[in-house]
């Protein structure tokens, strides 16, 4: 009798396994059903991580793989940056931290598998949304529609990308580790807006997409209505809540980003997330059929160069398992690697058995998968804000407030979502310079231009994005105008389409003013004394990234909208401009353009828009090396020639502290000895008690 068992088991293993297989659908190694992805025809319950190839270097990358993996991670995801690799039209860039194929084939060498999301829209807190600035100047263009210069472009790239990938043989259908393709990003998002052209472009998207035969499935995130075979996929922190589900039973639940936390912007209140809330929203969505779910992010990196949108701060998604400098924040990363482990030894049941649900009190049910009559997992849900103890196959089982018990074996607890056993750890930063010496210094002070030191020139004021061309952050309104009036003081009030503002009448600096994430624009009103005769006002306007996010992008403005001084208009007054600053036109950041201008010698006083350059020694060891700049105001910083992001110390959160003062150097840019720092500072900061600092970890008792 035991042997029939066991031989009518098998059987039924046989063909549930072949039933999965013939209702699959797309792909040849990767297919899928209503239960999971399946590949090389075995169904998976999969964890993966988001990690930016362009947020980290490549250096960094095969560790930040290994911990990945460690973490009980199988797939990494990451997105694909037009904007880095196409920044001029026709000319790209795949090298270095852009080096997409070689990033891919560090995951496939660890043996982990690839979720590769091209867009080629991404939002991602990058600026444009990842989209490059040229296509801004195209006539007629509407991004993300039924357009057809934004098509054509849009299929080029993503063509190019797809065949790139074949070509290194990356796509699972080739032997390589791309599981999932992603087209377009969050769509649904603002679909409504383009009404009939939404729908049909979302149609053409998934069209275009499926018509390039990769081999592997393709998804839309946020998109209730993807086209087949596209699968709709989840995106926030509850997709267990939250998520509709599949439009169709042949397709899996995915969850493409639960966010460990949340960006932070300049300014903005912190999110964090605790790791007993994503693991009950993970467990909840697993017992709930999910099986697929991606950390956003779980390496969130630098926001090196400018690539952040708007007012997003340079470390990106630093409360992610893997903070910005690629070290364990615990206990998160070690409590969803228990989870993925309680998950994962009871997957068979999970895949292969019979689902049932019922309650077990007024919030409290159970989410039962019967595979035989020995094999049997179940998740014990309390959604109540107490503890609570419940009766579960005539056993008690205690469950914590906001809990999810898992039983493998529907007896044995052997993981709870609320019971945290994984130690806190405590990141620290250990001063190893101070640059506190003046004699080491040198600076320059930027140049103030005048309106008959600018060769642009119109009558009105010019968007600041389409003129910029996101070529830098900043741009100089320059008019002069006779004043003769016996009043001593005037009034100055400038509207502007964001981000930051400073004023100069006759080289004097009169007045700043900035927006916040939340409002860009903002206006600027400063009592100002003139001089009897021409007075030359000068305007610097910066962004702090570019837009990331809703319809229409392309027509989003930013710089000045209306100028008046006494209440006279000056809007439609012959104005000069000058594109980026003549420190940045110069690139007196690097070795080679710190020559083509006279540095002086640093004085106790210091002025606005001052550039300071002086040189360190790398710091012995292997610890992650950051800047603090907790003395400065706001600028750019750069170290050996390359831009390690914006700093902004003096735009405090509501708590008064800034939102950020250390700044990454990766190891890979320093060299042992005479390290070049050039910062532009845009106050007036104190650079003699910036610090280079490593970072290290310590272990802290949770109950300490």
């Amino acid at each position: 009798m035991v042997r029939l068992m066991k031989v009518l088991v098998e059987w039924w293993w046989c063909c549930s396994s072949l039933a999965l297989i013939l209702t699959a659908v797309h792909g040849d190694n990767v297919t899928y059903d209503g239960r999971s992805l399946i590949i090389d025809g075995q169904p998976k319950i999969l964890f993966s991580g988001s990690i930016h190839y362009p947020r980290s270097t490549p250096e960094m990358w095969p560790n930040l793989i290994a911990k990945a993996k460690e973490g009980g991670l199988d797939v990494i995801q990451t997105y694909v940056f037009w904007n880095l690799h196409e920044p001029q039209q026709g000319q790209y860039e795949f090298s270095g931290r852009q080096d997409l194929v070689r990033f891919i084939k560090e995951i496939q060498a660890q043996g982990l598998y690839v979720t590769l999301r091209i867009g080629p829209y991404i939002e991602s807190e990058c600026s444009y949304g990842g989209l490059p600035i040229w296509l801004h100047d195209i006539p007629g263009i509407v991004f993300r529609s039924d357009n057809e210069q934004f098509k054509f472009h849009m299929q080029r790239f993503t063509t190019k990308i797809v065949n790139m990938m074949k070509s290194a043989n990356l796509y699972a259908s080739q032997g390589g580790p791309i599981i999932l393709s992603q087209i377009e990003n969050e769509y649904g998002n603002v679909e409504r807006s383009f009404r009939d052209k939404g729908l049909s472009y979302i149609r053409w998207a998934a069209q275009m997409a499926v018509g390039l035969q990769t081999g592997v499935p393709w998804v839309m995130c946020k998109q209730d209505d993807a086209p087949d075979p596209v699968i709709n996929t989840c995106n926030g922190m509850q997709c267990g809540k939250t998520f509709k589900g599949p439009n169709s039973p042949d397709k899996p639940s995915l969850w493409t980003e639960n966010w460990t936390s949340f960006y932070q912007v300049f300014g903005g209140k912190p999110y964090l997330r605790s790791a007993e809330n994503i693991a009950f929203n993970v467990a909840l969505f697993i017992a709930k059929n999910g099986s697929y779910v991606n950390y956003y992010m779980y390496h969130g990196g630098t926001n090196f160069d400018r690539i952040a949108s708007a007012f997003v701060t340079t470390a990106y998604y630093d409360e992610a398992p893997l903070d910005e400098y690629g070290l364990v924040r615990q206990p998160k990363w070690g409590h969803l690697k228990e989870l993925h482990a309680a998950i994962k030894s009871c997957s068979e049941s999970l895949l292969y058995g019979t689902q049932t649900t019922f309650s077990l009190g007024s919030q409290q049910e159970a989410f039962v998968f019967k595979k035989s009559s020995t094999e049997c997992a179940a998740f014990l849900v309390n959604s109540e804000d107490r503890d609570v103890t419940i009766q579960f196959q005539n056993i008690p089982y205690g469950l914590p407030r906001k809990s999810i018990s898992i039983l493998p074996d529907c007896k044995n607890v052997a993981f709870n979502t609320a019971k945290v056993s994984t130690q806190n750890n405590v990141r620290a930063m250990k001063p190893q310079l101070q640059f506190n010496s003046a004699e080491n210094w040198k600076v320059y002070t930027e140049a103030i231009p005048y309106f008959d030191d600018t060769s642009l020139k119109a009558n009105m004021l010019l968007d600041q994005i389409s003129t910029a061309k996101d070529r830098s952050d900043y741009m100089w309104y320059t008019f002069r105008f006779y004043d003769n009036s016996p009043i001593a003081q005037s009034v100055l009030r400038v509207h502007s389409a964001g981000h930051v503002l400073h004023a100069f009448i006759n080289g004097v600096l009169v007045g700043s003013a900035h927006g916040s994430h939340n409002k860009v624009s903002f206006i600027m009103e400063n009592n100002v004394n003139l001089i009897n005769g021409v007075n030359n006002i000068s305007f610097l306007s910066a962004t702090v990234g570019l837009p990331n996010s809703g319809a229409y992008l392309e027509r989003r403005v930013a710089g000045l909208r209306r100028v008046e001084v006494q209440s006279r208009d000056f809007t439609h007054q012959s104005w000069g401009y000058q594109v980026g600053l003549l420190g940045e036109n110069l690139q007196i950041y690097t070795a080679s353009g710190s020559s083509k201008v006279q540095w002086e010698s640093f004085q106790s006083s210091t002025k606005p828009l001052t550039w300071y350059q002086t040189t360190f020694d790398a710091p012995v060891g292997n610890d992650p090396v950051v800047l603090n700049l907790g003395s400065m105001g706001k600028g750019v910083a750069w170290v050996n020639g390359q831009c390690i992001g914006r700093y902004w110390v003096s735009f405090h959160k509501p708590n008064g502290t800034p939102s950020q003062i250390w700044y990454h150097i990766p190891r890979s840019l320093l060299k042992c000895t005479g390290n070049l720092l050039v910062l532009l500072e845009e106050e007036t900061g104190k650079p003699l008690e910036i610090t280079l600092d490593t970072v290290y970890i310590t272990v802290k008792d949770r109950t300490s």
